[in-house]
């Protein structure tokens, strides 16, 4: 995969989790300005998602199996629009905090997509 995309989605995901827990904290429901930074995570996603269609069909493959590598960067790209789409059923601080822990999956998710690659160095 392409490390630098790797970090700064889970760069930008770990910020969006630290907002949208702030706001959690304050009792704030997730607002628009929350759902522009979700959208700007998911279009990071969907960027990732286009490499890794890409390094498919140069010829590389993950160090720990397509089917692995494929359910992660699904997850990935699900994630955010999932736990918006919670946020916009749940409008209480619950709806702040759904998004702040689905982005910290986001991050994790990543780190693990990092690996099921080779760290990086596949394909």
């Amino acid at each position: 995969m392409f490390t630098p995309l790797t970090v700064t989605l889970a760069v930008a995901a770990v910020l969006l989790a630290l907002w949208c827990g702030w706001a959690a904290l304050r009792d704030q429901p997730t607002k628009d300005w929350h759902f522009l930074g979700m959208a700007a995570v998911t279009l990071l996603a969907l960027v990732q998602l286009a490499v890794g269609i890409v390094q498919f069909a140069r010829g590389g493959e993950p160090a720990e199996g397509t089917a692995v590598f494929v359910a992660y960067l699904a997850s990935v790209v699900l994630c955010m629009p999932l736990v918006g789409l919670i946020s916009l059923t749940e409008r209480t601080k619950w709806g702040s905090l759904t998004v702040a822990a689905g982005a910290l999956v986001l991050a994790a998710l990543q780190a693990r997509l990092h690996d099921v690659w080779g760290g990086g160095t596949g394909g």
